[in-house]
């Protein structure tokens, strides 16, 4: 199996709030200590990376945001100039035609272009040459939309080469769906944590990746994972002694805490379990980290559980 950090193309996909910001940065703090160039490429997001690492503020065009690793927050409108100005080299080339009101008014029309525009541009980084001749980046990351923007921003390249005239668009789409479904140049990469909704969701995700859009899913991260501090035995115990306490102990604060804490061990190892049934995949267990800001030397530890 092709190592992840061998790779062109890493798509970090799952539910709104598991932590898809914080898997994509330190995924590419693990791979610039392997020696890649890597970009993180988030999609028109309330931008977190930048607090991650402690940077200033990531807007719309590429900004190197440490050694080895380069950041972009896309926005539709920059990313398709900048997409545009890519293929075409040439900006008088690119006002002649993008800024033509029929061509305008069917890229208007198209489905799916706002997000084919981030998601060209994304691609586009994967073969561009740095003035010498040499790959700008050795692995881009897409940070992608919660996991149904998610998945309509990954269905658009098919869309693209279905309903788009033979032209440069379409190459481009076609080009860029042959890496997203090749096991060796691209890959996904599955967030959850260990809990009902984003289990479910993430099983759905995963089933939708293989049948419909013949993506290889490469690898699945199970973020915030706490310590178990009892086994099943004592679970049972902090479970049936909160029943049984009297009103008014002076234990009832110890025992709800007790509670909470097993209900929680007990939950997240049932989604595990689970996990490992239904997805013999790769997995990475990432810990939750009790901490009251999540900073740079956070996610550098966590970034060291990718090898």
């Amino acid at each position: 199996m092709v190592n992840l950090f061998d790779r062109s193309f890493v798509f970090v996909v799952g539910k709104g709030g598991v932590g898809k910001t914080t898997v994509s940065t330190a995924l590419a703090l693990s791979a610039a200590r392997r020696g890649k160039r890597v970009l993180v490429a988030m999609c028109n997001a309330k931008e977190r990376l930048s607090h991650l690492l402690e940077v200033e503020p990531i807007g719309p065009h590429n900004c190197e945001v440490m050694p080895g690793i380069d950041a972009v927050n896309m926005v539709p409108k920059y990313a398709l100039e900048e997409y545009g100005l890519m293929v075409l080299k040439v900006r008088t080339v690119y006002k002649a035609i993008f800024e033509n009101r029929f061509v305008a008014a069917f890229l208007r029309g198209t489905p799916g272009l706002e997000a084919w525009s981030m998601l060209g541009k994304a691609y586009y980084h994967t073969k561009e040459e740095d003035e010498f001749g040499a790959k700008r980046y050795d692995l881009v990351i897409l940070d992608a939309p919660a996991t149904g923007h998610g998945l309509e921003m990954l269905r658009v390249p098919q869309v693209i080469t279905d309903i788009a005239p033979p032209g440069l668009l379409r190459n481009e789409a076609e080009q860029a769906l042959e890496l997203f479904r090749d096991p060796a140049r691209g890959g996904v990469v599955l967030v959850t944590l260990p809990e009902d909704m984003p289990v479910n969701e993430t099983l759905e995700l995963h089933h939708a990746l293989g049948t419909e859009l013949a993506m290889p899913v490469t690898q699945l991260v199970i973020n915030s994972v706490y310590p178990a501090l009892f086994d099943q035995m004592q679970c049972e115990a902090c479970l049936s002694v909160a029943d049984a306490l009297p009103a008014g102990s002076p234990l009832t604060s110890l025992v709800a805490a007790s509670r909470a804490r097993a209900l929680r061990e007990r939950m997240q190892a049932t989604a595990i379990r689970r996990l490992a049934a239904e997805l013999p995949i790769p997995t990475t267990t990432l810990p939750h980290l009790f901490m009251p800001d999540f900073r740079r030397s956070a996610v550098e530890s966590l970034s060291h559980l990718f090898g």
